[in-house]
């Protein structure tokens, strides 16, 4: 759904990105994460058509948006991390304003306004005006901006920013719900805890460059190398170096009660590694699969680059 080759931004005297290029799956959501002043907002920008970059190039729903910026924001909905709203109108004509200026026909902005504002929760504050909201309605109401015109992507730059816990658990709903609906989603956020609980890739930015470009939950069947976790009922010495003569596991670590180590197989193989250690005699509570979270795979990502740095 968005394709973007060698792109390179430059400010004066700084370089935000260099040679930038992945591509994103329609239908995923994918985390944008980073440090500060990694060029996450300089990207968005660059991919709503807002920003023009020194080279590269860029294609949305296969159309290049550095040509045609304004055919683009068609089918692109993009929430800046410093939105506005019109502060005098309603939160009705908010979306009206907002659905007019992306060509949606006069005769059905209102069924789009009732039904963004259901998505949202909204029904009760149309006729409210908009500086009188409070930053959790307001957040609400810019999202219902951005998606009213029912785009395929949607670009959110921190989208929880300053919302209770409460309305970060609405948004993680809506984000899964747009997504069931075919809509592609790249989020960037600071929040990771938030990002995991609907993300399902992960792009990586640091210095302007891409570090890794992932999918987080790959499918279970098509898991091929699992990270597992084994759990033992009592102590048995000889564990470490049982698990080392099998040629499908690499170790992590390993002490007499529990190890953690890679295995190259599917469900099968893992069910004959548990009936193997129970003939051989050892007291199997579990072997569960482990996975790495967001921070994790995030912070992962952080080590190896710097590890890499001459």
């Amino acid at each position: 759904m968005i394709k973007i080759d060698g792109l390179t931004f430059d400010y004066p005297g700084h370089r935000a990105l260099n040679e930038v290029t992945f591509a994103v799956d329609s239908g995923s959501v994918t985390a944008l994460v980073g440090p500060n002043g990694a060029g996450k907002t300089t990207l968005m920008r660059c991919i709503a058509g807002l920003e023009t970059p020194l080279v590269g190039s860029i294609t949305v729903n296969g159309m290049d948006v550095i040509e045609q910026p304004r055919q683009a924001h068609r089918f692109m909905g993009y929430l800046s991390d410093f939105f506005g709203l019109y502060q005098d109108l309603t939160v009705a004509q908010c979306l009206e304003y907002a659905a007019a200026t992306q060509g949606l026909p006069a005769d059905e902005i209102p069924a789009a306004i009732e039904l963004t504002a259901s998505r949202l929760n909204l029904g009760g504050l149309l006729n409210q005006s908009a500086g009188s909201l409070s930053r959790g309605q307001r957040q609400r109401a810019a999202i219902g901006q951005a998606i009213i015109h029912r785009p395929k992507v949607l670009l959110l730059d921190e989208p929880a920013s300053g919302l209770d816990p409460e309305a970060r658990a609405d948004l993680a709903s809506l984000f899964r719900q747009l997504q069931a609906d075919g809509m592609t989603l790249l989020v960037s956020s600071h929040i990771l805890a938030e990002l995991d609980e609907y993300s399902t890739h992960m792009l990586a930015l640091s210095d302007g460059r891409i570090l890794e470009n992932r999918e987080l939950k790959p499918s279970r069947l098509a898991e091929t190398v699992r990270y597992l976790h084994l759990e033992l009922a009592s102590a048995d010495d000889r564990l470490h170096e049982w698990l080392n003569q099998n040629p499908q596991v690499i170790l992590r670590s390993a002490t007499p009660e529990h190890a953690e180590f890679d295995f190259n197989g599917d469900v099968s193989a893992q069910a004959r590694l548990i009936r193997e250690l129970v003939e051989a005699g050892f007291l199997v509570c579990s072997l569960a699969s482990h996975k790495e979270n967001l921070q994790q795979s995030y912070l992962r990502s952080i080590a190896t680059h710097r590890e890499n740095l001459p």
